[in-house]
């Protein structure tokens, strides 16, 4: 199986393991950084995510296990995530707008999670919790004061590193800060000596067509299943 066949596993075992918490054959993040989880088998016993209950919150927490098509008896089924995995092979990084004389691109840490809870809360990229900011490699554009885009990483399954949380504040799309702050976390994970993935929903047509645009290309289709213990 490759790696990012099942992502989230490989990333929780490899390279996240100091993130993650659960079981042998079942793993999620710690709930303060990331929903999701991921079991070693996802053809395997459904009730490998029983094992999650009451592991660090996951007792009553949803959790978006990659994967999985349903959930072990006693769930909940919250929803179902149809998306589209696309990777990045090029070698060389893609073009994009020069930033204005009015914005600046930083490195976000610490200090900048409040802003970037509200910019996530107002756009909607995916999930970001208060700890996210720990998995690292978070840009973000300013315009004065204010977090105009941003864009991090997430998973990283070995030679691989998912661009995450990629987002721009209404009143400044159109003038390419997303695909900026991506670009720039791209260079960082390719430094690195890994490649970039990333996942989308599959009727996102919009976002699609601008991954596209950069130079990714579709890998496989991925689902995500949202669910809780009752």
């Amino acid at each position: 199986m490759h790696v990012l066949d099942n992502p989230a596993w490989h990333a929780l075992t490899g390279a996240h393991r100091s993130f993650a918490v659960g079981t042998e054959d079942a793993k999620r993040y710690r709930p303060d950084m990331s929903p999701f989880a991921a079991v070693a088998d996802p053809d395997g016993p459904r009730d490998a995510l029983t094992e999650l209950v009451g592991l660090s919150g996951g007792g009553d927490s949803a959790l978006g296990v990659f994967g999985a098509s349903t959930g072990p008896d006693g769930w909940e089924t919250l929803g179902a995530y149809d998306c589209w995995q696309l990777v990045y092979e090029h070698e060389t990084m893609p073009e994009v707008r020069q930033l204005g004389d009015d914005a600046r691109l930083v490195a976000l840490g610490d200090d900048d999670v409040p802003d970037a809870l509200d910019l996530v809360d107002r756009t909607r990229p995916g999930p970001f919790l208060p700890r996210t900011i720990e998995f690292g490699g978070y840009r973000g554009i300013r315009v004065g004061d204010r977090l105009a885009a941003m864009a991090g990483q997430r998973m990283r399954p070995d030679g691989w590193c998912e661009v995450s949380a990629v987002c721009a504040d209404p009143e400044f799309r159109g003038r390419g800060f997303a695909a900026t702050v991506m670009v720039e976390v791209m260079r960082g994970i390719v430094a690195r000596g890994e490649r970039p993935f990333l996942h989308v929903e599959a009727t996102n047509e919009r976002a699609l067509g601008v991954y596209e645009a950069l130079g990714f290309t579709r890998r496989r289709r991925a689902n995500i299943l949202v669910c809780q213990p009752l």
